[in-house]
């Protein structure tokens, strides 16, 4: 029997991809855990709460070789601290510590890029995903902040964010999301909002992220410029949704949450990440 063990980290947007294909993520330390056991047999048995299966054994068809498959029982578990659904990159966590267990449990010698392209594949497929969420994959799997063009699976950038700064994240009790696509409307905002941070100016970035999407989406703009008048750097809807995301410095992190205190839901502070994801054999 081999078994192995990898986390990667959730991650917010910064700028939504689906508009344009540019996206802009950053990783926060809400940690996702895979442990992978295999015994002679055949099959794949996931243990997991909320998680798709169905793109989890994607993912593990995508980079396992098909004589390993034939011969050996496979044994899934995850453990996540990333809400599912809540545009916190939950899916994009979860396939890429899959990716990264089974390179250690399989000992593939698998390139970094083909590694990603296995949960990004198996997202879309699963229907997880519209773009393959490169960008998400990039700020789980690398840390920091990630700019990407997710259609050709290219990164264009990754810069270590000051761990000064704290995310402060609100969830509400309504998850209903709208959909996403209508966000090509937004191209031309999206856009200009890519520019800027490909010029370092991530938190207007992310403000003008927010007010792009908005009106599509969600939320109110007006709870953006109260996360800014209380302190926040940068604030926006992160993916798409629910979850309203500020990035603000330790210091403000109270007068923050405050905004989010009388509105139904619950508030989540998380450190930045700014370490990559790892895996090793157990």
């Amino acid at each position: 029997m081999r078994s192995a063990l990898a986390t990667t980290h959730g991650a917010i947007s910064l700028v939504n991809a689906i508009g344009t294909g540019h996206g802009v993520t950053m990783g926060t330390s809400l940690t996702t855990t895979v442990r992978m056991s295999t015994v002679p047999g055949k099959g794949i048995t996931i243990h997991t709460r909320n998680q798709s299966s169905k793109m989890i054994a994607f993912t593990i068809q995508n980079i396992v070789p098909s004589h390993e498959l034939g011969r050996n029982k496979i044994n899934v578990w995850v453990d996540s601290q990333v809400p599912v659904g809540c545009g916190l990159k939950s899916s994009s966590a979860v396939s890429t510590a899959v990716a990264m267990a089974c390179s250690n449990v399989f000992d593939l010698d698998v390139p970094e890029k083909k590694l990603l392209a296995a949960g990004m594949d198996a997202s879309i497929r699963s229907g997880v995903s519209i773009t393959g969420a490169y960008d998400d994959v990039c700020g789980c799997y690398y840390g920091g902040i990630n700019l990407a063009y997710n259609y050709k699976a290219i990164r264009f950038r990754r810069d270590r964010i000051s761990s000064d700064l704290k995310v402060v994240l609100f969830i509400p009790n309504n998850r209903t999301r709208k959909n996403p696509r209508n966000l090509k409307k937004m191209a031309h905002v999206l856009d200009a909002a890519w520019r800027l941070a490909k010029d370092g100016r991530y938190w207007d970035a992310m403000l003008m992220n927010g007010l792009a999407v908005s009106p599509i989406l969600g939320p109110d703009p007006y709870i953006l410029n109260m996360l800014l008048n209380a302190g926040a750097v940068g604030a926006s809807l992160s993916g798409n949704g629910p979850t309203i995301a500020a990035v603000v410095y330790g210091g403000e992190v109270r007068d923050v949450e405050k905004v989010f205190q009388t509105l139904p839901g619950h508030t989540i502070i998380t450190a930045i990440n700014n370490t990559k994801a790892y895996s090793h054999e157990l």
